[in-house]
């Protein structure tokens, strides 16, 4: 009977792991249903590192030292435009630090200054972040009018619309974190320790903290840029995109608590939520350009 009940345990063990084996195989040829066909795939990469002559309007022979020189000049330009940004914002650099203590004004919140200097070095560290936000616009100016000679026209289409979507992504997400994700996870950790311990927080640690969310809510707003420039190149398909939506919620939610700084559930969930959101409506762009896509190849194939 012992012998009758360990084979009876093993066969049902093989059926299971035959079964998710099948499962696991016949998702793998879904994903592989979805994909571009692999000539299409490597015409794409081909086209896109190795683009013809009459794709290149403004093809211009130039050395290395030449490269290097243009390069050079681009990045001082940047250079100092941030460095006058982040000058002009520390003139400024005690109504940005009202600014920021906003979310909690209200709140009954102190803060303190821990040891000699804090606040000085909470002010450069504030006018450092504020002065690359405002001069981002010069940088990415300079650094496209450094790879704009190299696009091809096709390119050049794509090139508008992703660098503004990105710019409007990136500060939405600022605004976003600003307006929802810091007041929210602020006042979770003061009503935690409502008639337990007085508010009295450090203004360096504070600004850390807000300064961490801002920034990583902006870039993690980025997702629907990357998803638009794999979808271009052909290395990804809408379909696929959208068919792995079970581990967008789970990576969605890892993401949300890798980037935020505070260890609340809630404060994840406002983050992952727009990711999600994020992510199904860069997929659903992506199919709208692959449809655009295949209306411009029909005629031709007529």
């Amino acid at each position: 009977k012992a012998t009758t009940t360990k084979k009876t345990t093993t066969t049902k063990k093989k059926k299971r792991s035959n079964s998710t084996t099948t499962t696991t195989t016949k998702q793998s040829q879904s994903l592989a249903t979805m994909a571009p066909p692999a000539e299409k795939q490597s015409e794409a990469v081909r086209s896109f590192l190795y683009p013809g002559e009459d794709q290149l309007p403004d093809d211009v022979s130039m050395s290395i030292w030449e490269h290097l020189e243009e390069l050079r000049d681009r990045a001082l330009i940047s250079s100092a435009a941030v460095t006058v940004m982040i000058l002009l914002c520390f003139c400024f650099a005690k109504d940005l630090v009202l600014f920021l203590e906003a979310p909690v004004a209200e709140e009954g919140v102190r803060f303190l200054q821990l040891g000699p200097g804090e606040y000085f070095f909470t002010t450069v560290k504030v006018a450092g972040y504020c002065g690359l936000l405002l001069g981002a616009p010069v940088v990415l100016y300079e650094a496209i009018a450094y790879i704009l000679p190299g696009l091809t026209k096709d390119e050049r289409k794509f090139l508008g619309p992703i660098v503004l979507g990105s710019s409007v992504l990136f500060y939405a997400g600022i605004g976003f974190a600003y307006a929802i994700l810091t007041p929210a996870a602020l006042k979770f950790f003061i009503g935690y320790s409502d008639q337990a311990v007085e508010s009295l927080w450090s203004i360096d640690q504070y600004f850390e903290f807000v300064l961490v969310l801002l920034f990583s809510t902006g870039l993690s707003f980025q997702v629907p840029v990357i998803q638009l420039l794999l979808g271009q190149t052909g290395i990804v398909s809408s379909a696929q995109m959208l068919s792995v939506w079970r581990y967008v919620v789970v990576g969605s939610v890892v993401a949300a608590a890798v980037l935020t700084p505070s260890t609340d559930p809630f404060t994840q969930m406002l983050l992952a939520v727009p990711l999600m959101s994020l992510y199904l409506g860069g997929a659903a762009l992506v199919g709208v350009v692959e449809k655009g896509q295949a209306g411009e190849e029909l005629p031709e194939g007529r």
